[in-house]
């Protein structure tokens, strides 16, 4: 394998910019600029932009993107989405679930992203079309893209009879993590026993859990409260690190003394968080009529309170959320605007929670950044200041998997007669 040479390279916040040398995929050297000079090498010249490890998608829904248009829900909530997905579910096709994923999957790597973690439902259903799709994808794009497979069960388990058999008949064909969705059971028993459930699956067949948890407005509801349960269950299980939540959106509205209970209980356990704001805004606050609430994790409790905190896309153009790219810059600036976080701490913590804090909840953390040792993953950004990244989303000139460059944008701006500087 031919190597490569970024010269010039701005590393991630470095004040002087560095050589980076990569070798069978891995990143071998950082140093000086005008290190080395060898023609065995391929070679970009980076003049002083910022260099980044691969953008980390921790959660999306690709066979389920591209929805829109087909059918609308009959009205706006979470349980809206849910049955008109549940009803266009019925008639997807292997070449359906594919060519939407695909789709989904090369705009993800355009846009910078070298690992990706998707979440394709499981119920009787949709059987598991979506995994095996996506079993497909993983390998078809092996060397543009890392793809984790979670086995979702969006409808529920207990009141889904038969889901538990397909989501072990999942992990057998390769899934490589455990979902869940306590909140779509009937009781708050049947929660915990589904919570349960999949963290003893995770156990059985050694893989990580992540679980869709307390997407809802307040705490009015016990079923959207699990926040405790989960951690505590995780405590028992030595599952520290391995377990992630997605959504959480009513810890917001939750007391605060209750809350800081409840997020301290997530920290002490190791349970990870993501935030999923362009679709917990568009599903939240639905029948307010004054007020409106954002319906937003408080990022900032969660930082403090040291939860390994990331945030993702979700959804892409459907009943859940009818926007989005897989852009994680957009999803990044959007989570800062919403979630009272700004100046440059503050979007220094939210550009790594598509970076390191995203790849220390899907579990690439020992093996990623822009470091000697790691694998290159790398995005090279169109931009020289790394404080203006959040704000600007620059154009991802070169990404680069395991060395490889695998994608390329170019992008003129030009003031036309311009007036003198």
């Amino acid at each position: 394998m031919t190597g490569l040479i970024l010269r010039d390279a701005r590393v991630e916040d470095a004040a002087t910019t560095s050589d980076i040398l990569v070798e069978a995929g891995r990143i071998t050297a950082v140093g000086p600029t005008g290190a080395r000079a060898d023609t065995a090498y391929e070679s970009i010249d980076c003049a002083g932009r910022v260099v980044l490890p691969g953008f980390v998608e921790a959660h999306i829904h690709p066979d389920k993107a591209l929805l829109d248009g087909l059918r609308a829900p009959r009205g706006t909530t979470l349980a809206d989405a849910i049955a008109v997905t549940l009803d266009l579910k019925r008639d997807f096709s292997h070449d359906d679930v594919y060519d939407r994923s695909r789709r989904v999957i090369e705009s993800a790597i355009l846009s910078g992203t070298t690992t990706l973690r998707a979440h394709p439902d499981v119920d009787p259903v949709e059987g598991i079309l979506g995994v095996e799709v996506l079993i497909e994808l993983r390998e078809k794009y092996r060397d543009f893209i890392d793809i984790q497979i979670v086995a979702f069960p969006q409808e529920g388990i207990l009141r889904a009879p038969g889901t538990e058999k397909l989501l072990r008949a999942a992990l057998a064909a390769g899934a490589d993590v455990v979902g869940g969705c306590a909140y779509q059971e009937e009781s708050v028993e049947d929660c915990r026993r589904h919570v349960d459930l999949v963290l003893d699956l995770a156990v059985e067949h050694g893989v990580p859990a992540d679980l869709h948890a307390d997407f809802a407005d307040d705490a009015g509801d016990p079923r959207y409260t699990m926040a405790e349960y989960v951690a505590e269950a995780t405590r028992q299980r030595g599952l520290g690190g391995r377990v992630t939540l997605g959504h959480m959106t009513s810890l917001a509205g939750r007391p605060q003394p209750e809350r800081a209970v409840a997020i301290g209980a997530l920290a002490s356990s190791g349970v990870n968080v993501v935030p999923l704001p362009a679709t917990d805004l568009h599903l939240g606050g639905r029948s307010d009529t004054h007020a409106v609430r954002r319906g937003i994790a408080p990022v900032r409790e969660l930082w403090e309170a040291g939860v390994v905190t990331a945030t993702a896309s979700n959804n892409i153009r459907n009943a859940f959320t009818p926007y989005g790219t897989g852009d994680l810059l957009d999803i990044a600036l959007l989570l800062a605007q919403t979630g009272h976080l700004s100046g440059p701490d503050d979007l220094r913590r939210v550009l790594r929670m598509v970076t390191h804090d995203a790849a220390r909840v899907v579990g690439i953390a020992e093996h990623y950044g822009v470091r000697a040792g790691a694998v290159a993953d790398l995005v090279v950004l169109d931009t020289t200041r790394y404080d203006d990244i959040v704000l600007d989303r620059p154009e991802r000139a070169y990404v680069i998997k395991a060395g490889r460059v695998v994608a390329r944008t170019t992008r003129t701006r030009q003031l036309v007669n311009a007036p003198a500087a």
